[in-house]
């Protein structure tokens, strides 16, 4: 089973970025920590080509430490690769001394014909509600970019000075036509890169559940349900969702459920595991 949907948005997004591509030096691709490769866009593989690309695995704060160290030697085989968090600010004072370090071989080149050092610039890229507006906040030092906690809230493109070198080409989110793997689109949409109505979310929120049941049941421990299987039912009594004649309201509990969740209530989560994907 897959899930094809295709806003208008995002293909007017493909566009302007295919035209806009030629103009710069660096793509700074953006992924999520806690889901490296399931927040990879693979339209971009094949958009970007050969261009210099600089791969940033954002909100490494709420990502487990050990599976992010992991993902950060398998990903460094293929391209220049950072764990940041643009919320705390960790990690962000590496990015542009590598983008510099990127541009050296083509300014030696344009030297050599006598041209002068140009600005370097680069164009960001990444799927909605990654981080993006808040990552040029960071290294600009000022809210220069509008933030949003949904996705697709930054608008249009815009280029940004980041450095006295350094411009960045602002994109808005992009996904991708059609979620092959369903659970490629469900890890999306658990972590808000989808917006809610696309997937039922009490369906969605028992998935992710049953898989922190799985694989991260110290996760569900914030609950303290000890007696009774953690599941939408249990979730919702305990935190008081309950309506007419004592039954839960499950809608209520897996709202609550999905809030905690994105905002690290749960604690650090990893749900991309390097032996069950590849790219």
């Amino acid at each position: 089973m897959s899930i094809q949907w295709f806003p208008g948005h995002m293909a007017k997004t493909r566009r302007l970025l295919l035209e806009q591509l030629k103009w710069v030096d660096v793509v700074l691709e953006l992924a999520d920590a806690r889901i490296p490769a399931s927040s990879r866009n693979p339209m971009l593989h094949k958009l970007l080509g050969n261009k210099a690309r600089l791969l940033i695995l954002n909100k490494a704060d709420l990502a487990d430490v050990n599976w992010t160290s992991r993902w950060l030697r398998y990903l460094k085989v293929s391209s220049p690769v950072f764990a940041v968090s643009a919320t705390t600010g960790v990690g962000i004072k590496q990015i542009v001394p590598e983008l510099e370090r990127m541009v050296v071989a083509k300014q030696a080149k344009q030297a050599e014909k006598g041209i002068r050092p140009q600005m370097i610039r680069v164009m960001i890229v990444g799927i909605p509600n990654i981080g993006k507006s808040s990552l040029i906040n960071q290294l600009t030092g000022g809210a220069q970019a509008k933030v949003g906690n949904k996705p697709g809230v930054t608008r249009g493109n815009q280029w940004v000075r980041i450095h006295d070198r350094v411009e960045l080409l602002d994109t808005p989110g992009m996904l991708w036509p059609k979620f092959e793997d369903l659970d490629v689109g469900r890890k999306l949409a658990a972590l808000g890169a989808v917006k809610d109505d696309v997937f039922d979310i009490e369906e969605l929120s028992t998935w992710i559940i049953d898989w922190l049941n799985l694989y991260s049941p110290n996760s569900l421990s914030r609950y303290q349900i000890a007696d009774s299987e953690v599941n939408l039912e249990s979730l919702g009594r305990k935190r008081g969702c309950l309506i007419h004649g004592g039954r839960v309201d499950t809608l209520k509990a897996a709202q609550i459920f999905l809030r905690d969740l994105r905002m690290g209530q749960l604690g650090p989560i990893t749900m991309d595991h390097i032996n069950d994907t590849t790219f």
